[in-house]
């Protein structure tokens, strides 16, 4: 069974950054459309960005959008989230996700939590102000 391990939060300052990543460990995560969502106390889980199956494809929450860079490195089996200009708001666990690119249904349904097929235990992200 897939399963997603995020590493990388932390406690920083407004303004800061900081760099989530996530693996897994006896799969090949290259064929995976992978996302980042997260979910701050008392809130739904909301998606943040997703990078495709060979990086074609890029997307972004309006809220991070300028400020947030998702990437891969199919070499160490990892995709990053670099998080720069941190706010208060963007306190949250974050939650690394992904399903095989066979089973992937469109890009615009790349905001869809239930689109995908496995999941982190997530780390955590706070942002002091």
């Amino acid at each position: 069974q897939l399963q997603f391990v995020e590493s990388g939060g932390g406690l920083v300052q407004f303004g800061g950054s900081l760099r989530l990543s996530c693996t897994a460990s006896r799969y090949t995560l290259d064929s995976y459309y992978i996302a980042w969502f997260r979910q701050a106390p008392g809130k739904g889980r909301e998606a943040v960005s997703y990078i495709s199956a060979g990086s074609g494809s890029v997307n972004y929450a309006d809220s991070v959008q300028g400020r947030f860079t998702i990437s891969r490195d199919n070499a160490k089996n990892t995709v990053y989230l670099q998080m720069n200009s941190l706010k208060p708001e963007d306190t949250a666990v974050y939650y690394c996700a992904g399903v095989p690119g066979r089973l992937w249904t469109g890009d615009s349904r790349w905001s869809i939590a239930g689109e995908y097929d496995f999941w982190g235990q997530g780390t955590q992200v706070t942002v002091s102000s």
